[in-house]
């Protein structure tokens, strides 16, 4: 007796291979779309697929980008689109990126304390330390220690956070009218002040 074996067409089962891949990206790119979050669950094969990621970041307000594959960290278009909606997730980019101009900009003017995350060259930029604390005057406290000795800046931070005047240069907390600015914002600034002020009724 003879057994005859069918003759299996190594190119259907490619078909059927590719077809199944297909498939199965199509669902997680579905999930992503319907819930963001769906990429922390996502093969890791695909955490590492720019679409399915940048759709990910899109729904999360950018917080999805911590699931992502490192090398998408690293992305600048994904990582732009995740600093515009929450600055707070450069923390979660490559270090790279974290010292690109234009996205450190995007992310402090979202969240001022992203500033705490930014290359330390980028710390030293007057323009960029100036929206992250026009955005949260807190931002102060990550800000290059040059820039704690310039006057607008620090009229912009304690306006905004009258005990962002902790991190200011010790000559301001001997500065009248930084102090006045900084009490009409928070009252507790005072705790801040030089000695001599403490007693200032006015103040």
């Amino acid at each position: 007796f003879f057994c005859f074996m069918p003759r299996l067409d190594p190119m259907a089962s490619l078909r059927w291979a590719v077809a199944d891949q297909e498939r199965r990206r199509g669902f997680w790119l579905a999930a992503v779309r319907a819930n963001g979050w769906a990429l922390a669950d996502t093969p890791e094969d695909l955490q590492g697929d720019r679409e399915i990621v940048f759709e990910a970041v899109k729904a999360t307000g950018g917080r999805a980008l911590g699931y992502a594959a490192d090398e998408l960290k690293n992305d600048r278009e994904i990582v732009l689109e995740a600093v515009k909606s929450g600055g707070y997730t450069l923390e979660r980019a490559a270090r790279a990126i974290k010292g690109d101009h234009e996205i450190v900009l995007e992310a402090v003017r979202t969240h001022g304390r992203a500033l705490k995350h930014v290359a330390p060259a980028l710390k030293n930029v007057r323009e960029i330390v100036l929206e992250a604390i026009k955005s949260d005057g807190y931002a102060l406290e990550h800000t290059a220690r040059e820039l704690k000795g310039d006057r607008e800046i620090v009229v912009e931070a304690v306006k905004s956070r009258g005990c962002a005047l902790k991190y200011a240069a010790y000559a301001f907390k001997n500065d009248r009218d930084i102090m006045l600015e900084a009490v009409k914002s928070d009252g507790h600034a005072l705790e801040h002040a030089a000695r001599a002020f403490k007693g200032d009724r006015e103040i």
